[in-house]
């Protein structure tokens, strides 16, 4: 998963500082923990890492680009960096030399090479990151397509401040937490509580397909999106498909392959959850297809049968070879993790 966090401070040194907001997201990064100063006057970037692609020290992050002009803290996965490296190979005279074989370092090369908006629309992945450009003194926060990956920030008198969850935030020291009340609006309209809203005044969620560059810690910045929905949908509708049922479940099977292949790049074991239904039983049936051992399957049950899809899911895990674990949740279960909701859930949610 991974956890970032951050502040640029007015005067002084906030590393300390970041060093506490990255204890508040232990959960999301087991592996390591760093916090690197972007130098005199910039920010301090914290990385909680979950090692999942180049487990070795050329993937620690905080990163710095090969040419030293920018500095990277990234949660999430760019899941076509292999085939966004050999691009950057062909391009470049002389061909860069890698220090290791991390996505945030393809990322960090791309930026450098294209600058960063012309390489965003480049990037398929989940991600959500903070850039320091040293050339201009700017820090960026940039959000993926659809916001899978979360991103909070606030500017006040003492500075910006940003990270993956609202409790780290909280915990920099910087948030007064008063209660914003057009947020409790929507959340009992909406049922939650939608970007860029918070549940406190002065906090807000980068919107998906966003970018938000900051030039100086105390001056509110307009995100700028990079990306949209309705964008895609008038291209799609500039040249619709034109084939007929066969040709498009063909189309649909070969883009899914290719995405599952993108996305099961790893360093480590990869499992998914399995729950009897179409779309989940489809998806572990193409990753076995291309995979070299069977994989492993995760199913939640339950001891009412009108609830409980675990025996389907343990019969399509039967029939394609994974390796296969059911967990059955009893009400105990339920009841015994309602003290620990306000650790898990930064925001009231319905």
């Amino acid at each position: 998963m991974c956890g970032i966090a951050g502040i640029w401070p007015v005067g002084g040194d906030a590393r300390e500082s970041v060093e506490g907001m990255l204890r508040k997201l232990v959960h999301r990064g087991p592996d390591g923990s760093d916090v690197v100063a972007a130098g005199l006057a910039g920010p301090v970037l914290g990385h909680r890492r979950l090692a999942i692609v180049d487990l070795s020290e050329a993937g620690r992050q905080p990163m710095r680009s090969a040419s030293g002009r920018y500095l990277i803290t990234l949660n999430g996965e760019i899941y076509n960096h292999v085939a966004v490296r050999q691009t950057l190979e062909a391009a470049l005279s002389p061909t860069p030399v890698w220090r290791g074989h991390s996505d945030t370092e393809t990322l960090l090369a791309a930026i450098d090479h294209w600058g960063l908006e012309d390489a965003l629309p480049r990037f398929t992945g989940m991600f959500a990151f903070a850039l320091w450009d040293q050339a201009d003194h700017s820090l960026t926060l940039v959000r993926d397509r659809f916001g899978e990956k979360p991103l909070y920030w606030s500017v006040t008198s003492r500075g910006l401040a940003f990270a993956s969850e609202l409790k780290a935030l909280i915990g920099s020291g910087l948030i007064p937490t008063r209660i914003n009340r057009d947020a409790v609006a929507a959340l009992l309209r909406h049922n939650n509580i939608p970007a860029p809203l918070t549940v406190f005044e002065g906090v807000h969620k980068l919107d998906p397909g966003h970018t938000l560059r900051f030039t100086s810690p105390t001056t509110p910045a307009q995100a700028r999106p990079y990306w949209s929905v309705a964008d895609a949908w008038q291209r799609g509708r500039k040249s619709p498909f034109t084939g007929n049922d066969q040709a498009a479940t063909d189309a649909l099977e070969q883009r899914l392959r290719a995405v599952l292949r993108d996305q099961m790049q790893a360093d480590v074991p990869l499992g998914a959850f399995l729950s009897g239904g179409i779309d989940s039983s489809t998806i572990v049936a193409l990753m076995q297809s291309q995979a070299s051992r069977p994989v492993r399957t995760f199913s939640i049950g339950f001891p009412e049968a009108d609830y409980n899809e675990a025996e389907t899911a343990a019969a399509v895990a039967r029939h394609l070879g994974t390796e296969h674990t059911e967990l059955y949740v009893q009400p105990k279960d339920a009841l015994g993790v309602i003290q620990s909701l306000p650790t898990m859930y930064c925001e009231p949610f319905a």
